[in-house]
């Protein structure tokens, strides 16, 4: 597979809502180009193509704009309220040999020693902020969770990255945890689930309900 996704742009004369509704409505994804000190250019790409490149896992686009083409990064995706529909994309002019910061999506590897004592993963991020060469962007960081015990907390500053990719997230920050699928119930709650006792009832009680339900008879 190609480093670099090659599209075709087409200017877009007329900005706003009602023209980027009306741009999607034939297939076209409304952009808007930038960086490097050039003008900013509103333009529209191929739906369909863009949406199969990004699933590919592509960042950086051959984009070709009249009679030129650059090289930009995908920098923002904007999608619906909903979600699911892209509606907007930013691209950043970039050069080959510059450093880029992007966010990239991490994927936890191996099975946790914590899990092997009654304790569960929680992940609380899944992606971090690194910096690199445009051409260098991983697809995904792995982080490997074996080493996590119960009561562990893996930190970004841990993860081992590929040779020039930096960080930028912060090194504290808390990727995942281990703790224990169940804690130990407190006094509180072992009495109020434990069985009611048995009712007692004196001599004197029972010769009572004895004589009421003589008189029922």
């Amino acid at each position: 597979m190609s480093k670099n996704l090659s599209l075709k742009a087409e200017l877009r004369e007329r900005t706003g809502s009602r023209q980027a509704a009306a741009a999607r409505l034939r297939g076209r994804l409304p952009a808007v180009v930038y960086g490097h000190k050039k003008d900013a250019l509103a333009v529209s790409i191929d739906a369909h193509d863009f949406a199969e490149g990004l699933h590919h896992g592509h960042r950086l686009l051959d984009l070709k704009v009249g009679g030129t083409t650059e090289t930009v990064l995908i920098k923002d995706l904007q999608y619906d309220h909903l979600g699911r529909d892209l509606v907007h994309v930013d691209l950043q002019r970039v050069d080959v040999t510059e450093l880029v910061r992007v966010v990239v999506p991490i994927e936890l590897k191996g099975t946790a020693e914590g899990t092997h004592h009654g304790g569960i993963i929680e992940e609380h991020v899944d992606r971090l902020e690194v910096e690199c060469s445009v051409t260098d962007i991983p697809e995904s960081i792995a982080v490997s969770v074996k080493d996590v015990k119960v009561g562990d907390a893996l930190h970004a500053g841990q993860v081992a990255l590929p040779a020039g990719i930096k960080l930028v997230s912060s090194p504290e920050l808390v990727l995942v945890t281990c703790h224990l699928v169940a804690a130990a119930k407190t006094a509180e709650q072992a009495e109020e689930e434990a069985p009611a006792a048995p009712e007692v009832i004196g001599e004197a009680e029972r010769a009572a309900r004895a004589a009421q339900q003589a008189e029922q008879g």
